[in-house]
């Protein structure tokens, strides 16, 4: 498709008469693209549960740091995706960062075949992964820039949700074709029950793990195609004035990715015990996470030229107070919703799948539960419904205001979260811990449905708070910042099952949910304030 030099869709002719088709041809394949980002970053939430059904000689702390790698990376990338949009042009963007996920997909589908494959393979292909994160970034910045302001909380909506649902795709269609041999290989024998979305797998079954990397690349082979000859490069002022050529695009956005992958692996270093690579110092990931955050921003400026001036020009969104006050918030919704979608199911198979029992008057946790719920035939459900929903959250918050949709979300999620710890806390102390299953469950899907419509809203907040050209780098930076979520909360509910106390993970989380009504109320809702319900 052609370069697009004249862009105004706030002029209601120009949308009617030639905006709204472009925009929709645009959306419609932005938003496959950004499903296959988000299954190939969260995959390992289910390939290291089948590893675990196969008898991988990994523990089980072990394959809870293949998710915090591939979340600590895809949210790091995300902030130079942030900016990728006014360097390099939407096209040119969003199909070279979808053919770099046939990296990922393919290195997974070869580790996966051997089981002596050793762990730090598994933790560079987890990287890797992160592709798929940061993708969320410039998706969400070129889509703000096709729609106006008042159709932006559903466009946002839709792609954001629609997106997400590579999520839930990733949960049902990888158990699914890890159960046909139809990419070769060899099948490996089950070693403990696993199952799919029609339900379970009995032990000594085949397996063919390998095809949940192959599978992605029957889509992402087409879909760099279809971007390529369908979608647009906007060169207006507020959005690529300075359009480089293609190779240099695509050499511009390898580069700061990789200062991302560089920040992302010094945070790893910090953080990891010196048995799965990392320094063994053991470093906070409070500490860590501002540390790798700071860095990021500080090696982009360091880039010469062109970059580095257009970047100034985009870094103006750091003194504006609401970047930092929706940043937060938007942490609440999307953070939530992406931490819980990688560490759904690798929690129901720790906390349900195994006996909690007293064998010589110390708790045991590691004997298989045989009438626990299988983990793959759930885990796609919470995903699911936040994604479903999140359209919905955009359209109702642009009928009554982003900012009272939110704090009522909150309110649900501070609720729901609660009672999902409680139940956590029940069934991690019983040697019938099944008995407990259904409850955490419900709950479990009203605080999935909560990020899902508090996500929709706040793309409207953004939308409302900031202008055109600030627009579309806040929803990438605020979007980098909550992605840390998919880090944070595996590790924090990683850590807690290993104190015995699932349930303070969620309690945590509870305070956080408090922190942002208060944030939300003094900026958007307070008599007085400067944006009132945005």
């Amino acid at each position: 498709m052609s370069d697009i030099k004249n862009w105004d869709v706030e002029d209601p002719k120009f949308w009617e008469s030639e905006g709204k088709k472009v925009a929709n041809r645009n959306l419609w394949i932005s938003i496959p693209s950004l499903l296959c980002g988000f299954a190939v970053w969260l995959y390992w939430g289910i390939i290291t549960i089948q590893m675990l059904n196969l008898g991988f000689p990994f523990a089980k702390s072990e394959l809870f740091t293949l998710m915090a790698v591939a979340g600590l990376t895809g949210a790091t990338l995300r902030i130079p995706s942030s900016f990728f949009i006014r360097l390099a042009g939407g096209r040119n963007t969003i199909v070279f960062t979808t053919a770099l996920l046939m990296l990922p997909a393919i290195g997974a589908g070869i580790a996966l075949q051997d089981k002596n494959t050793p762990l730090w393979v598994f933790q560079i292909l987890a990287l890797l992964s992160g592709f798929g994160g940061g993708n969320f970034a410039s998706s969400m910045s070129n889509i703000s820039f096709f729609f106006p302001k008042k159709q932006q909380g559903l466009a946002l909506g839709l792609n954001a949700g629609l997106g997400n649902f590579g999520v839930t795709t990733m949960q049902i269609l990888v158990p699914l074709v890890m159960t046909f041999g139809i990419f070769g290989g060899e099948p490996m024998e089950l070693v403990n029950t696993s199952g799919t979305l029609i339900g379970k797998i009995p032990a000594g079954s085949d397996a063919w793990i390998h095809n949940a990397g192959y599978v992605w690349l029957v889509f992402l082979i087409p879909l760099a195609l279809i971007g390529w000859f369908g979608m647009n490069n906007i060169k207006a002022d507020h959005v690529t004035p300075d359009l480089p050529s293609p190779i240099a695009s695509f050499s511009m956005i390898s580069g700061m990715l990789g200062i991302g992958f560089i920040a992302a692996l010094f945070g790893l270093w910090l953080l990891l015990p010196e048995k799965v690579g990392g320094s063994g110092f053991g470093v906070s990931k409070w500490i860590v996470l501002p540390i790798v955050i700071a860095l990021t921003v500080f090696m982009l400026k360091l880039l010469p030229g062109q970059i580095k001036q257009n970047l100034n020009r985009q870094y103006k969104i750091f003194n504006n107070q609401h970047t930092w006050a929706m940043s937060v918030i938007y942490t609440m919704t999307f953070g939530s919703f992406i931490g819980f979608a990688a560490a759904f199911g690798l929690s129901i198979k720790v906390i349900f799948g195994y006996q909690h029992v007293l064998v010589d008057g110390v708790m045991n946790h590691d004997l298989a539960n045989p009438n626990g719920p299988s983990a793959l035939m759930y885990a796609w459900m919470g995903p699911f419904i936040g994604a479903l929903i999140r359209p919905v959250g955009g359209w109702i918050a642009d009928k009554v205001g982003g900012a009272k949709v939110t704090q009522l979300c909150a309110i649900v999620m501070i609720a729901s979260a609660v009672g999902v710890a409680y139940y956590m806390k029940q069934a991690y102390a019983s040697a019938t811990p099944e008995e407990f299953f259904v409850p955490f469950l419900i709950l479990f899907l009203v605080l999935f449905a909560a990020t899902g419509i508090g996500n929709g809203s706040t793309f409207r907040t953004i939308s409302m708070v900031f202008d055109k050209e600030q627009a579309g780098p806040v929803l990438g930076w605020t979007s980098a910042v909550a992605a840390y979520g998919a880090f944070i909360i595996p590790k924090v509910l990683g850590e807690q099952i290993k104190l015995t106390t699932p349930e303070n993970a969620l309690y945590g989380f509870a305070v956080f949910y408090a922190l942002c009504i208060a944030i939300n109320w003094w900026y958007y809702l307070r008599p007085g304030a400067e944006f009132k319900n945005p």
